[in-house]
Parts: structure tokens; C-alpha cells; sequence
């Protein structure tokens, strides 16, 4: 299965699914047009990629979105939703979301993702280090 790679844009998230090493990445703002279209992508990838996954591996998602509109957040639940029901069904699946300590919002937007699952949900922040 090919990888997924969508650049990041002033107001879409950069997008790095790869396959080989089990890992999902979306970083940056997410604010497109039209957050569906935007995403059907990922949507059709993320289900390929589903239906093959070993159930040993575990699947690591990395989601670090300073800023997300409300279409987006329909859209990151529509996956998120993928992914709890790949975990119900057995697959190893981790979500690590990082927020920016100064961006109370994008912590409560976590916040509020975390308590609709029951799969792995960290919330980690980033910010200034030393």
C-alpha cells in the first residue's frame, strides 16, 4: 500500500500516512473550504489501510491541529470514529493528540474527542521546552 502524503497549507493540515511504519500524522491549521472533499482522501485511505492492518501492529496517530474549524472537527471525528471501530474490532490503535500549552481551546477540543472513545487517548502538550 502507497503512502499518503497531502503538503500542509496556510489553512489545511499537513497529512503523512505511512503504511510501512504504522504511523499517522496530521499537523497544522484546518480550515479548508470544504473540510468533506478535503478529507475523502483520508477517509478512502484510512479504510484501505484498515481492512489490511495486522492486528498485531499497533497504530500510531499523531494529531497536532493548532486551530480547527467546525467542519474539520465533524471530519476528525468521522475518522476518529474509523478508528475506535478498528480498536473494538481488535487492532492495536494509539492517538496521541498534542496541543500548544498557551491554546486552552485546542486542549478542550481534545478534551472533547477523548471522552466519546474508549480506544488510547493521550493529550500531550507542546510548548517551550528547558
Amino acid at each position: 500500500m502507497q503512502p499518503l502524503y497531502i503538503d500542509k497549507t496556510k489553512s489545511t493540515p499537513g497529512i503523512h500516512f505511512d503504511p510501512q511504519d504504522a504511523k499517522l500524522r496530521i499537523e497544522g491549521q484546518s480550515y479548508p473550504e470544504n473540510a468533506f472533499k478535503f478529507y475523502e482522501p483520508v477517509f478512502a485511505w484510512l479504510d484501505k489501510y484498515l481492512a489490511k492492518v495486522e492486528r498485531e501492529v499497533v497504530l500510531e496517530i499523531y494529531f497536532h491541529l493548532p486551530y480547527i474549524n467546525t467542519s474539520s472537527s465533524k471530519c476528525m471525528m468521522m475518522l476518529l470514529e474509523k478508528l475506535e471501530d478498528a480498536y473494538a474490532a481488535g487492532t492495536k490503535v494509539v492517538v496521541r493528540w498534542y496541543y500548544d500549552l498557551e491554546n486552552d481551546t485546542a486542549l478542550e477540543c481534545a478534551e472533547e474527542f477523548k471522552e466519546d472513545l474508549t480506544l488510547p487517548f493521550e493529550i500531550n502538550p507542546v510548548g517551550e521546552e528547558g
